[in-house]
């Protein structure tokens, strides 16, 4: 062999070698989405992690429709959020560039009639800070149930420069994967499963749920997981969760203060408190204030408060005392606080008084 034959071979070596590793670098830098499922019947999620790829969709895919589609690919075309794109056939391929590539694909024949859509929701890394909701106390979602009975809410907060809403809700008791959510076309939705029978209503930010299985006089084995996906006007989906027992979110609703006579006070359970009460009981907070406080805003924040473990609802009020606040908690968790309840009272002693003196 010449010399200059073991040249040429070297250098086409080199030029493959050369060749294989732009190839690598190319598969490497544009790949297909990490994870794509679907959220909804033709409403597909991509979750992506910011580097360039692509996902393939198609217009027809049953047997019959390929035979056709097989006569009539060139004819098909399509339309990005109603706007005509130049590639045509019964595959779109979809180019996705960090959170760019969501909306609505549709395919249409010659005629323009419709033949198929599939929303396409972009689901960023985790790790990727969120835009969608705005963390309140540490949190996203802010949940609370009234009582025992099954019934809870959640609420969050919109990000004030960005126009969302909710794409999904799903709920359930856990460890539970096999959970099928749905939404009828009064917008309620109903996830069921071996472990519980949940159905939600959604109201801009807030949803509320209710457990029809539970049964408020057994113990609570497992929590509840509560699943809201939101979704942008560009098609970014987020998704946030939360876990819980009721024990944990229960905040009754506010108590109710009676004033018996000049010194003695009641209040009465929250009516949409479990019942009955002695299965049920409540812990109670109660605030004297020296001055009736009228006009503020919060007048039971700031003064100390006793705590009563007593079924009595009943308290002596002292004799200064120109306004009483009570508030309750379940007896038996570490949930939260009602909120306080405010009563100004009617001091007959110096009505009296006065009468005495004139």
């Amino acid at each position: 062999m010449t010399e200059s034959s073991l040249s040429v071979e070297g250098t086409d070596k080199m030029k493959w070698f050369a060749f294989s590793i732009i190839c690598a670098v190319l598969q490497i830098s544009y790949q297909n989405p990490r994870k794509h499922w679907t959220l909804l019947p033709n409403i597909l999620v991509l979750e992506v992690d910011g580097t360039l790829g692509e996902q393939n969709l198609l217009c027809m895919e049953s047997p019959q429709e390929l035979i056709v589609s097989a006569n009539q690919s060139q004819e098909i075309f399509w339309k990005k959020n109603g706007i005509e794109q130049a590639q045509r056939g019964n595959s779109y391929r979809v180019q996705l560039e960090e959170s760019l590539g969501g909306g609505n694909y549709t395919c249409h024949s010659e005629d323009g009639s419709l033949l198929n859509h599939t929303i396409v929701l972009i689901k960023e890394d985790e790790s990727k800070r969120r835009k969608i909701l705005v963390k309140t106390d540490e949190d996203y979602l802010k949940c609370t149930a009234q009582n025992y009975n099954g019934e809870f809410h959640c609420s969050w907060t919109w990000h004030s420069s960005r126009s969302g809403r909710v794409a999904f809700v799903s709920a359930h008791r856990l460890p539970d994967l096999n959970t099928k959510c749905s939404v009828d076309t009064s917008g309620e939705w109903t996830c069921s499963s071996g472990h519980g029978n949940f159905s939600c209503t959604v109201n801009d930010n807030r949803i509320s749920c209710l457990d029809k299985q539970h049964c408020p006089y057994a113990e609570e084995s497992k929590q509840i997981c509560v699943t809201v996906f939101v979704l942008s006007q560009h098609f970014l989906l987020e998704e946030y969760f939360k876990r819980f027992y009721l024990s944990d979110i229960v905040k009754p609703d506010k108590v109710e203060i009676a004033q018996v006579n000049t010194t003695v006070i009641q209040w009465s359970y929250p009516s949409s408190w479990s019942s009955p009460y002695s299965y049920f009981p409540l812990t109670f907070q109660i605030a004297q204030l020296k001055n009736g406080c009228e006009g503020c805003d919060s007048p039971c924040s700031n003064y100390e408060a006793l705590t009563v473990h007593s079924t009595d609802t009943q308290f002596k009020v002292k004799h200064r005392a120109k306004a009483v606040c009570v508030r309750a908690k379940d007896a038996f968790s570490f949930s939260q606080w009602s909120e306080w309840s405010h009563k100004r009272l009617r001091n007959h002693r110096k009505k009296r008084n006065k009468h005495k003196n004139k």
